[in-house]
């Protein structure tokens, strides 16, 4: 194709065949349909635009809280108002406060549909285009070409939001947009992108102490005190101002006039009164439940003490790996004495930047498996990273093979989910579709390798189970049978693939130089080097353009040598 001058187009193909997909998915089942009265997603999310239409910003988060009362940060109701605004201007009937509930006319589902393309459209989809543009910005047009292939038909989230129903690309689209941005040095932009993010959906804390412990490595690596204590106050000052600029309807007079009504949007957003779980989750309380039964032993109390320090511990090597790399890799004085006066532009690439994907794949499977509350469709937030990680991945590597038994293990966790929605074909379409697409074959991977061996066993597991459930009705006594079997083949998966993050974390950390002696000390010629795009191609790559996934090994002598590409690279991870 490229030999025959069309080559601008693959991607623009790419994204108009994804986004008829998207459609297709859509013309299945979602979550809800046909089930009064309180119907599911779908009418939950219908019911915010009507809320936030008709109703003043003090009653959006106490209006009838029995029926799908509104428990999304405030950045979801601004969309669901402007989303309200264009429904009532096509048919005011769809989104008629009260009137309207449980709504499921053939045009109301099509605009419905519609919103979550277009949301799509204008965050997430541009969000991937740029990632493989500047994360990956040092390869072959073919291989982010591949890559953007890979991330814009990833079965779960497309079977979730354009088949189950919800805006999750929207929070996901924000953080790879705060990723992009770190990557260019540009961490004051990135940091509000986080708070977007944030400010859509709270399950975007996941990422947070990834995000957190960059950017303060980041500026140790500039040099406390001095230019990383002045980025420091920059970032908190952007971080403070963009929070009170999504909050400040809530908490204004005369939009907010009682105390009462500034509380309603926080004890929404963090409801600790549902208790432990709810749903199947595959995860370690609902593993764990089967024998321990934590709900009946102990207090809610204990277990949101219990499950806040297990998350802790869970995120803390990342952490410490990235502040770690922060502190070892500091600018000399005499580099950081030269940049004082030069602006923000100056603050380029950290050299520890491929770390984060790594940190935030730990950081959000901490979250999944230990946290408070968790839902099955929150496998879709570490499923980000390591789908990120495995869209550059050569596939004789371990990353592309933990990749894809973790992207497919997703979606079969949410099985019962997806099975309650009618969106078995779309299930299985979509699977067989994107490994097909990415020439995925688990017999093909590195012959006796522990993750070979572990697909294989998860993967007959999984179709044996499948296999079961339609021949055999589950037993009277035991309802919830194939969920829990379902809950306990994936759990296993999800725990060997955050243990498998802290691994290749530690080992990118060593790679770059994080784990050695201070650079501040000696090598301040290297060091000085570093304060650029010291993780560029080795093709001339402007600054702040390639940036390596972590993947290859050092490359010479140098402490802050450039990793390279994923075709000539052998992965430090296998």
């Amino acid at each position: 194709m490229h030999k025959r001058g069309i080559r601008g187009w693959i991607i623009p193909v790419l994204v108009l065949v994804s986004t008829l997909v998207k459609f297709c998915v859509g013309l299945g089942g979602y979550s809800g349909r046909n089930t009064p009265p309180m119907y599911g997603d779908y009418e939950a999310q219908r019911h915010w635009m009507e809320l936030t239409l008709h109703l003043p910003f003090r009653r959006w988060y106490g209006y009838d809280l029995q029926y799908w009362g509104l428990d999304y940060p405030p950045l979801t109701a601004y969309v669901s108002w402007i989303c309200g605004v264009v429904a009532h201007w096509i048919n005011p009937k769809w989104v008629a406060l009260d009137a309207s509930r449980g709504i499921e006319t053939e045009t109301s589902k099509i605009f419905m549909r519609s919103t979550v393309v277009v949301w799509d459209m204008l965050i997430y989809v541009p969000a991937l285009v740029m990632f493989v543009r500047t994360w990956q910005g040092n390869r072959s047009g073919r291989t982010q070409e591949l890559a953007l292939l890979t991330l814009l038909f990833q079965p779960a989230l497309l079977l979730i939001d354009f088949g189950h129903f919800q805006y999750n690309s929207v929070m996901l689209g924000f953080t790879l947009l705060a990723m992009n941005f770190f990557a260019t040095g540009q961490d004051l932009a990135g940091a509000v992108c986080f708070v977007l993010s944030l400010g859509f959906k709270q399950m975007a804390l996941y990422y947070a102490p990834a995000i957190g412990s960059y950017l303060l490595a980041k500026c140790l690596y500039l040099g406390v005190p001095g230019p990383g204590f002045k980025h420091f106050t920059r970032l908190g000052v952007t971080t403070v101002f963009s929070f009170l600029v999504l909050f400040l309807p809530f908490y204004l007079p005369p939009f907010a006039p009682s105390v009462t009504s500034t509380m309603d949007p926080i004890t929404r957003i963090f409801p600790f009164n549902r208790g432990l779980f709810e749903d199947k989750v595959a995860n370690f309380w609902c593993a764990s439940n089967v024998v321990l039964k934590w709900r009946e032993r102990l207090g809610r109390s204990v277990l949101v003490k219990m499950s806040t320090g297990l998350t802790g511990l869970g995120f803390l090597p990342s952490v410490g790996t990235m502040l770690s790399a922060g502190w070892r890799m500091c600018l000399p004085a005499t580099a950081t004495s030269k940049r004082e006066t030069q602006g923000e532009e100056e603050v380029a690439q950290a050299p520890f930047l491929p770390l984060l994907p790594y940190a935030l794949l730990t950081s959000s499977f901490s979250f999944f498996l230990f946290s408070f509350q968790v839902h099955e469709k929150t496998i879709l937030v570490p499923l980000l990273p390591i789908t990120l990680l495995l869209s550059g991945a050569p596939v004789d590597s371990s990353v592309y093979a933990w990749g894809v038994l973790v992207n497919n293990i997703g979606v079969f966790s949410m099985w019962p989910l997806l099975k309650k929605d009618s969106l078995g074909l779309q299930y299985v379409v979509l699977l067989v579709l994107w490994n097909r697409l990415i020439g995925y074959n688990p017999l093909r991977l590195p012959s006796g390798t522990f993750v070979q061996l572990l697909s294989l066993a998860t993967y007959a597991a999984a179709i044996g189970l499948h296999i079961l459930e339609m021949m055999f009705t589950p037993p009277a006594r035991y309802p919830d049978i194939y969920p829990v079997l379902n809950v306990l083949v994936s759990t296993p998966v999800f725990v060997l693939a955050w243990l498998w993050s802290i691994k290749c974390g530690i080992e990118v950390g060593w790679a770059v130089g994080g784990l050695g002696p201070a650079s501040g000390s000696s090598s301040s010629g290297d060091s000085g080097v570093a304060g650029k795009a010291v993780i560029a191609g080795d093709d001339g790559q402007k600054e702040g353009r390639g940036v390596g996934l972590g993947y290859g090994k050092r490359k010479g002598g140098g402490r802050h040598g450039s990793l390279k590409s994923r075709t000539s690279s052998s992965s430090l991870l296998e």
